[in-house]
């Protein structure tokens, strides 16, 4: 067993010579090496630079034919070097050629070399190309000879990143993070936005990568380790943390990963190899990211983040060097990159600057996707490691209508792009020609459109769209991007500024509707095995009757003198509807005997997303005074299809038979109670969605701003007689079809329904 010449600290020094030379890319690539090559004893050192189409090609090599240089390429996943960029790992073989990804390649004459040593490229977790050496005798390489070309490819990878290759690619193609990214997501906020990249956490860009003393360097790793250990410890015992619940308990996480020995025992061993302490950090925070990205364990996924968010703090900590940009120095069409943020965060920057969002996490229902709909900016989640991907600066497209993402997109693609803008600008100006005009159908049946909202911001999308009311008022937001429980003065405040803004139009305000995936950061988190069937909504108002009676309480004050209209959600039974509702009298009668002016006409109803309330239907269409369709629950309840799982998420469709029957039975019992209904949920916001709704017999609709003008320009166009008269003919077919889609889809082609 054999190790490096002169170590590896003698290696990076000579590197860092070659690097620095005046020398030609390829010849520095080829001078690099042969230094490799001859400090690890390998009669073979080759590198493979990572191309836009996912190949890899041969870039330099000592030991292999050097015509094969730029002629020699691999697809992702095949052979040895192949799958070394795929699974991100150190692959060291005795005997190459019997493993079974043995890709031979007779124009390199590799085929006289036994053993095989190669590594991954990473740069942020992201793989940029494969470093490999070759020996003709089969050895069994040293884990220090694994750990000095590791640090090697590091070099290597900022070299690439920092286009010091980038005249040796084909004319027309583009390498390391110069080459465009197709990235497929999930949208989160429809729209389509072109603009360049801002970090919402920017990388820490390391200039001094070898280090001149590495006890020095040790020591300099001891102490950040030291003043990010205290920086924790004091966030923790700070008073506004102190107290239990899950705020603790994720920085008591923290603090246990900051202590964690075998991480730190990796950086110190990789800055004795010859790296800076920050170099050092960067190198070990790349190699975790690689690994723990190809594992689909969410505990796994979770770790990921707290490593790095430690190593992020580290390398602040020893370059000094602060966090985050300044949000007044937020660029012109600036698309916000980010791994996760809250929705307070978003609203801290300039939305007229804003142009897209681009998150490495983050689903449709998640708290950052609900404020960026109602900001109208078009945003895109769960991109694998984009953070990684996108550097400060690069031109982005967010094509918010798709979930995908162009990076560093060619001149043909955001030429296309820029064509599908503007043909989305033009479709909204003939929607703005619609505002002014009724929402009544062909055959003279008036329809009935409101917009949902949840922040004061929203509010001035009523005028925009000429809606007639707030249908859905969430007012859980307002907690959520709270720092701490807002008082009643603040919801009262809140809610009054609402009824202000919305002037003489209705607005139904929804309770709290907390638990399942909406965990507010200073309530104590409760551990449920299905979260979405859980401790949630009015169940937590009924059994902390305090937080329910001072939101009713806000919501009456707010009210006084008014006309005041109160939702109360995930309602199970009749039952739990009524014992809300005597919470809210019981607050009426006793804001009366203050003083307190009684609204001016309080309607209390419920929202139907729980299908054991299909069975109630005739007494709580009794009972309430107004009934709300929430479908995005109401579906997945209906088909036990968890919509944040992928796998089952779009298994089911709601213009099913099953889902319309059930949509028809709420309707025809809240018309036989005279009871008012209205759809609140995603179904009512999509023009096919919508008139099938309409032909069960659904008249108002709640939905978000962006959508209003393409339902309206869909009911303009729709004969709803017709409609129903197809539609009650499909739902009774004996052919029993499961999925109504393409008969609906046919019925709009006919009539030229526009949806």
């Amino acid at each position: 067993m054999r190790g490096a010449l002169g170590g590896p600290g003698v290696l990076l020094r000579r590197l860092r010579e070659v690097m620095a030379a005046s020398i030609s890319p390829q010849e520095r690539l080829d001078r690099l090496v042969v230094l490799i090559a001859g400090n690890l004893v390998a009669e073979v050192c080759s590198v493979y630079v990572l191309r836009e189409d996912g190949s890899l090609e041969l870039y330099a090599t000592e030991g292999l034919n050097r015509e094969a240089v730029h002629l020699t390429t691999m697809r992702a996943g095949e052979g040895l070097v192949g799958l070394i960029a795929s699974e991100a790992e150190a692959l060291a073989l005795s005997d190459a050629q019997a493993h079974p990804a043995f890709s031979y390649r007779p124009e390199t004459g590799e085929e006289v070399y036994r053993s095989f040593l190669g590594v991954p490229i990473l740069r942020g977790g992201a793989v940029m190309g494969v470093l490999v050496i070759q020996n003709r005798a089969s050895r069994i390489y040293s884990e220090e000879e694994i750990e000095t070309l590791q640090t090697t490819a590091m070099i290597m990878a900022e070299m690439i990143a920092a286009g010091g290759l980038k005249s040796l690619a084909a004319p027309g193609a583009s390498i390391g993070l110069d080459r465009p990214i197709h990235g497929v997501g999930v949208s989160l906020a429809d729209g389509v936005g072109l603009g360049h990249a801002v970090m919402h956490e920017p990388r820490v860009a390391i200039s001094n990568l070898i280090a001149e003393n590495p006890a020095a360097e040790v020591t300099r790793l001891e102490a950040a380790i030291g003043e990010m250990r205290a920086s924790i410890d004091e966030l923790i015992e700070r008073g506004d943390v102190a107290h239990t619940g899950e705020h603790r308990d994720v920085l008591e996480t923290f603090r246990m990963f900051a202590h964690d020995q075998g991480w730190l025992r990796r950086m110190r061993e990789v800055v004795l190899t010859g790296l800076t302490a920050e170099a050092a950090v960067e190198r070990v925070q790349s190699d975790t990211r690689a690994k723990m990205l190809r594992q689909t364990d969410p505990y796994l996924r979770e770790r990921l983040h707290d490593l790095d968010d430690l190593a992020n703090r580290l390398l602040r900590t020893l370059t000094g060097k602060a966090n985050g940009v300044a949000r007044e120095d937020l660029p012109e069409n600036a698309i916000l990159v980010a791994r996760s943020m809250g929705p307070a965060a978003l609203l801290d920057y300039d939305r007229s600057r804003l142009r897209g969002l681009l998150l490495e996490e983050g689903g449709p229902t998640s708290h950052i996707a609900i404020v960026a709909r109602a900001l109208g900016i078009p945003a895109v989640g769960e991109v694998v490691n984009a953070t990684a991907l996108v550097q400060a600066g690069d031109a982005i497209i967010v094509d918010g209508q798709a979930g995908e993402v162009q990076i560093r997109p060619q001149p043909d693609v955001e030429n296309a792009y820029k064509d599908k803008a503007r043909l989305r600008a033009r479709k909204q100006k003939q929607y703005e020609k619609l505002k002014e005009m009724p929402a009544v159908t062909r055959d003279g049946l008036g329809i009935t459109l409101q917009i949902n909202a949840g922040l004061i911001v929203d509010m001035p999308n009523i005028t925009a769209t000429a809606a007639s009311g707030i249908g859905l008022f969430r007012t859980e937001l307002q907690f959520m991007v709270a720092q701490h429980m807002p008082t009643t003065a603040e919801q009262q405040a809140l809610y009054a500024a609402v009824l202000d803004a919305a002037e003489h139009r209705p607005v139904t305000f929804r309770t709290l509707d907390i638990g399942g995936d909406k965990v507010l950061p200073y309530m104590e988190r409760i551990e449920e095995e299905n979260p979405a069937l859980g401790w949630r909504a009015i169940r937590i108002g009924l059994d902390k009757p305090r937080l329910l009676r001072a939101q009713l309480r806000a919501m009456l004050r707010a009210g006084a003198g008014r006309d005041l209209k109160i939702m109360l959600p995930m309602v199970a039974t009749t039952e739990e509807f009524r014992r809300a509702r005597m919470i809210l009298h019981r607050e009426q009668a006793m804001l009366e005997k203050q003083g307190v002016a009684p609204p001016r006409d309080l309607r209390v109803g419920v929202m139907v997303e729980v299908p054991s309330l299909l069975f109630e239907l005739p007494e709580i269409a009794r009972e309430a005074d107004f009934l709300s369709i929430g479908t995005n629950d109401l579906m997945q309840f209906l088909f036990a299809a968890d919509r944040e799982n992928k796998r089952v998420a779009d298994r089911f469709d709601p213009l099913s038979v099953g889902a319309l029957r059930a949509l028809r039975s709420i309707v025809d019992a809240a018309s036989e109670a005279r009871c008012p209904v209205t759809v609140c949920g995603e179904m009512g916001g999509k023009p096919l969605e919508t008139m099938a709704l309409i032909g069960l017999g659904y008249r108002a609709f709640s939905m978000s701003a962006a959508s209003v003008g393409p339902v309206k320009a869909m009911l303009r166009g729709l004969d709803a007689g017709k409609l129903r008269e197809r539609l009650e003919w499909m739902l009774a077919s004996p052919e029993g079809a499961v999925n109504l889609r393409p008969q609906l889809a046919a019925f709009a082609s006919e009539f030229k329904v526009p949806v």
